[in-house]
C-alpha cells in the first residue's frame, strides 16, 4: 500500500513568479494587439506603408478605420484608445519580468541545469522520438514530471532567447520616442514597416507555442502540472 504522497522540490519560485506575470503580459498584449491591428489589417515591406501603397499582404478581416478599405461594408468600432495603451503597459511588464528571469536564471543556473540539452539529448535520435511525442500529442512528449526532454529544452530556449526577444525588439522599433534615441534598432531591421510585419510572425509562432505547450500539458495531467507551476512541488507517492 502507497504511503501519504510528499512533496518534492519542483519549480523554483522566481520561475513560477516570472511564468504566470509572462502569461498574464502575454495575454494582455494578444488582446490589445489583435484591436490594434484592426485599424490597419495591412502589412508593408520598408519604412513606409499606406493606403495608397500595395500591401506586402492584407488580412482578411474588417478593419476600425473607414479609411482602409478592407472589402467589407462595414467598419469595426474604433477601439484604438486603451488597447495601444494596454499594449504599452503590458509590454514593459514583459519586458521587466523577462529581464528578471533571464538575470535570476543566469545566476541559479537555471538554464544549464534545467534547459540547456545533455549530451545524450543532443543526438538527432533523442530529438526525433520527442517531436514524433509531439507529433502524436503523446503524454511521455513531455518526458518526466520532474524534468523536459530534448525538444521541450530546445524550444524554451527558443522562445527565452529568440523569439521573446524579437517580439520585444520589433514592438520597440515601431516606437518613434524609442527610434528617435536609438535609430539603428529599425535601420537594421529595414524600416518601422518591415519591423511591424516581422513582429506579426513572431506572435503568430509565440501563440502556436502557447497552444501546443497548453495542449500537451493538459495531456500530461493539467492539474499536476498547473499545481507545480504554482506551488513549486509536485507529489510522489512513498
Amino acid at each position: 500500500m502507497n504511503r501519504p504522497s510528499a512533496p518534492l522540490p519542483r519549480h523554483a519560485r522566481f520561475v513560477r513568479v516570472t511564468h504566470w506575470l509572462t502569461a498574464a503580459a502575454f495575454f494582455a498584449l494578444l488582446v490589445s494587439g489583435v484591436e490594434v491591428l484592426l485599424s490597419h489589417p495591412r502589412f508593408y515591406w520598408g519604412e513606409v506603408g499606406n493606403v495608397n501603397m500595395t500591401p506586402l499582404f492584407s488580412l482578411p478581416v474588417p478593419s476600425s478605420r473607414g479609411t482602409v478599405d478592407t472589402g467589407y461594408g462595414y467598419v469595426l468600432p474604433d477601439q484604438n484608445g486603451w488597447s495601444r495603451y494596454l499594449h504599452f503597459q503590458a509590454a514593459w511588464l514583459l519586458l521587466f519580468t523577462g529581464l528578471v528571469y533571464v538575470i535570476r536564471g543566469a545566476r541559479t543556473g537555471h538554464f544549464r541545469r534545467n534547459l540547456v540539452p545533455g549530451r545524450a539529448e543532443r543526438s538527432w535520435r533523442s530529438l526525433g522520438a520527442s517531436l514524433v511525442a509531439h507529433l502524436r500529442f503523446s503524454a511521455s512528449a513531455l518526458g518526466e514530471p520532474d524534468s523536459y526532454n530534448a525538444l521541450q529544452r530546445l524550444s524554451y530556449l527558443l522562445v527565452v532567447f529568440v523569439l521573446f526577444p524579437l517580439v520585444i525588439w520589433t514592438g520597440l522599433a515601431m516606437a518613434p520616442a524609442f527610434t528617435g534615441m536609438f535609430p539603428w534598432t529599425v535601420t537594421i531591421l529595414g524600416g518601422r514597416q518591415t519591423a511591424r510585419t516581422l513582429h506579426f510572425f513572431v506572435t503568430i509562432a509565440l501563440v502556436l507555442f502557447t497552444l501546443v505547450h497548453v495542449v500537451m500539458v493538459m495531456i500530461a495531467g493539467f492539474w499536476t502540472r498547473t499545481r507545480a507551476m504554482i506551488a513549486g512541488t509536485r507529489e510522489v507517492s512513498q
